[in-house]
């Protein structure tokens, strides 16, 4: 039987269709459009409701609709696409548009306190009871964010939950439970991994849905952004993270340290320092563009009250030289002008510095340590980079620069002294490169946390140098 609103429907399909045709817009285009307001229906469907193939649901046409309205708008004088709803009618957003507009509506100039309940606001959007854990600055557990979202929750251990399970694989994970499923999604910031939304369905929602679960995930997603931006201006969700108090060495360091993890869609960088609220002297750098990555470590050790300041210095200096374009020699030459300029004569530091080309994985490095780079290869073959060694940085002539070549998947290691040398009360080496060979398996950032918690438990947290790791995976050409 054809009724008015069926009628109407297509009437709307027609209009719609129509438009579609004036905009200029590609099917994929357009699809990304509507996908960005919220759209829950593939490309293919969208093409068969544009044929009249595929009914689609008034809120989903009306997303449809808006795509091509807001592409009109961009060209003046082309007749726009009707909604469903007639002038005056009810247009707020439900549904995923409606937790998209909430999440981003309420985040705006909010306290960072306040983003967790922004979050649970925007998951009742979508039907969901959600409730925010932050992972601690050890990566060792999963903390609750106190609120409304969250009452007599408490840390969860990464080793030993499901939500550290969710975290280990930055991923989702459905559970069955008997008062019904549980959902955990990785909070990330890019490929940075900030925690767990615990996600639970109300009357009206099923977990078991694909498309409520992708839903859940971008969510997810965006909410690790709007965190990972809020701790860059208030202290709150940064000292929840917290375990105990931070050395001023080591709030120096962390201050200077970027995201502990970066990608673009040829390379992977993860990288990690121990102790966690006393490090001293040792920190690591990288940038990463469309066509190189650069990475940098550095160590100072822990037996000179200037170890921070040195270590920070070298630092600042390799960064702002990279910043002004200049190549792995020039920001050798700026690493011991620094140094000599700043705390004179003897002033030494350790560390290396790398450049990868990520169009054909050709690699230029040199080091100025003791512990020199290796490349962990697809066979867990292990290839020490030592022929371009030199002194420390702010101490003899400048090093050989040297090449050689990353193969598709290999795993380029930058690490410190106090990480290969960790040792035990009997005195027994951490088995570094073993650890590293048999946890390559994973994502590059757990990868760094599962070999630095290792570390960590083999000397009984008792480190007797700081332990650096900076690895990145090259996946070669996109």
């Amino acid at each position: 039987m054809i009724t008015v609103a069926s009628l109407q429907a297509e009437e709307q399909r027609r209009i719609v269709a129509a438009c579609f045709a004036r905009t200029g817009l590609t099917l994929e285009q357009l699809w990304l459009r509507y996908f960005a307001m919220g759209g829950d229906v593939s490309e293919v469907e969208l093409d068969g409701f544009l044929q009249g193939l595929v009914p689609l649901p008034r809120i989903q046409r009306d997303m449809v609709a808006h795509a091509v309205n807001e592409r009109l708008d961009e060209v003046d004088g082309v007749r726009r696409a009707p909604y469903s709803r007639g002038t005056g009618e009810d247009t707020r957003p439900r549904g995923p548009l409606a937790a998209l507009v909430g999440l981003l509506d309420g985040a705006h100039r909010a306290a960072p306190e306040r983003l967790p309940e922004i979050i649970a606001s925007a998951g009742r959007a979508l039907g969901l009871e959600i409730a925010v854990y932050l992972v601690d600055d050890d990566q060792r557990q999963l903390v609750p964010v106190p609120g409304e979202s969250a009452p007599g929750r408490v840390p969860l251990a990464i080793e030993a939950s499901t939500a550290g399970q969710a975290y280990r694989h930055a991923g989702t994970l459905l559970i069955e439970e008997p008062e019904g499923p549980r959902l955990w999604a990785t909070l990330l910031d890019g490929d940075e991994r900030m925690g767990v939304l615990e996600v639970e369905a109300g009357t009206d929602a099923d977990l078991h849905d694909p498309a409520l679960r992708t839903q859940c995930q971008w969510l997810a997603a965006l909410s690790g952004h709007l965190l990972a931006a809020a701790s860059r201006y208030g202290d709150g969700l940064g000292t929840l993270r917290r375990q105990r108090r931070r050395s001023p060495a080591a709030e120096l360091l962390w201050q200077n340290l970027p995201p502990a993890t970066a990608a673009t869609h040829t390379v992977v960088v993860a990288g990690g320092v121990d102790p966690t609220y006393d490090v001293r002297g040792v920190a690591f750098d990288y940038a990463l563009s469309e066509t190189k990555a650069w990475l940098a470590i550095f160590d100072a050790g822990r037996d000179t009250t200037s170890a921070g300041l040195m270590v920070a210095a070298a630092l600042a200096a390799s960064r702002s030289a990279r910043r002004e374009g200049l190549d792995l020699r020039g920001q050798e030459t700026a690493v011991d002008k620094a140094l000599s300029t700043q705390f004179g004569d003897g002033a030494t530091v350790r560390g290396a510095l790398a450049e990868v080309d990520l169009t054909d994985g050709g690699l230029r490095y040199l080091d100025a340590g003791r512990e020199p780079p290796f490349v962990l290869g697809g066979e867990h073959e292990q290839t020490t980079l030592d022929s371009g060694r030199r002194p420390p940085f702010g101490a003899g002539p400048p090093g050989r620069i040297a090449t050689a070549w990353l193969r598709p998947g290999d795993l380029l290691v930058l690490h410190t002294e106090g990480l290969s040398d960790a040792r035990d009360t009997d005195g027994e080496r951490f088995a570094f490169a073993t650890c590293l060979a048999d946890n390559a398996g994973h994502v590059p950032p757990e990868t760094t946390r599962r070999v630095l918690q290792a570390a960590k438990s083999h000397c009984g947290n008792d480190f007797t140098g700081d332990a650096g790791l900076l690895i990145a995976r090259w996946s070669g050409l996109p």
